[in-house]
């Protein structure tokens, strides 16, 4: 017996390194799964003490991110990592909302210099470098995405719908409903609890003149659509496949099959150029020959001049001018 005994006897040294090494694969694990990055708050829970944290602070273990937030092991972050450290610098109850929750849900790209938090509304954190939205969510306004707090796929779209133009709203519906992510049921319901939210009325008429299935490759065509229901005109296909006389594909941005029209529109960056005004000409021409009329419209008329853009398309079409 005293043999057994003595085996399972460990001594205090042991003990605490046991203690140490369990508190370091626990640090090691949060920052993993908080894309390498943790808060003040939770490394004293694990047993550090704040001059610990100082002393690592100081020899280059921890990195600060914001005040009270740390990077492990190195400072260079992924954009992961820096969307779920501006959501720990801020109050109990932040999420990641507005630009970069779409950006996070792959609705559209940011490149917001500031990262946009949605907090409780009685929270008033200052934080550099963010932008911090203040109101009160419910609990199924939030979720989780990739380990990181934001705003569910309804309260980002009513977000974003405050700030994005018709024809962006439009696209980043449709980038829901591509990732099968949408549901009208929550989207509904949170307009009708929040009937004065500065995004309410554009997502509304977003999602009454939105139709699934359709697939735009641009925002110039997603714009082209927008404009084609806010005037009444005949819905076109968009990218629908022509087959030229070569037998080689092409896809328009738009066609309107029983009126025998296409249009192509263009953007002020991309076909500027000579090479490019040249490859333009000889996929018109190559239209043309299938005995379709091709018409080029700016995008800039799309975006600034819509009604104007409009009555041209509806002449084309040989219906009444909006």
């Amino acid at each position: 017996m005293g043999c057994v005994s003595e085996a399972w006897t460990v001594d205090p040294d042991s003990r605490a390194q046991l203690s140490t090494d369990v508190r370091e694969r626990s640090i090691a694990a949060l920052a993993r799964r908080q894309h390498g990055v943790v808060h003040h708050r939770q490394l004293i829970a694990l047993g550090l003490s704040r001059q610990t944290i100082q002393r690592r602070v100081a020899a280059r273990r921890l990195h600060p991110v914001h005040r009270g937030v740390y990077a492990v092991g190195h400072s260079r972050l992924t954009l992961r990592g820096r969307w779920i450290a501006a959501v720990l610098a801020c109050s109990p109850g932040a999420a990641l909302s507005h630009r970069d929750a779409g950006h996070l849900r792959n609705l559209r790209h940011s490149q917001n210099a500031r990262i946009e938090v949605t907090v409780p509304a009685a929270a008033h954190p200052r934080r550099p470098g963010l932008r911090v939205h203040r109101t009160t969510l419910a609990p199924e306004n939030l979720t989780i995405v990739d380990g990181i707090p934001v705003t569910s796929l309804a309260r980002t779209l009513l977000d974003l719908a405050a700030i994005l133009k018709p024809h962006q709203l439009a696209r980043a519906i449709e980038a829901a409903e591509r990732q099968r992510l949408l549901d009208y049921a929550p989207l509904h319901a949170l307009l009708t609890s929040n009937p004065r939210h500065a995004g309410a009325s554009n997502l509304r008429t977003a999602l009454a003149t939105y139709t699934e299935g359709t697939i735009t490759e641009s925002d110039y065509e997603a714009l082209l659509l927008y404009v084609c229901a806010t005037y009444g005109l005949p819905r076109p296909q968009t990218n629908s496949a022509l087959t030229l006389r070569d037998g080689t594909t092409i896809r328009p941005d738009a066609y309107w099959p029983a009126h025998r029209l296409v249009v192509e529109v263009d953007g002020d960056d991309w076909h500027a150029h000579r090479t490019a005004r040249r490859r333009d000409h000889a996929r018109d021409a190559d239209i043309q020959a299938l005995g379709l009329m091709v018409v080029r419209v700016l995008a800039d008329d799309l975006e600034h001049r819509p009604a104007e853009t409009a009555r041209l398309l509806a002449s084309l079409l040989g219906v009444r001018a909006p």
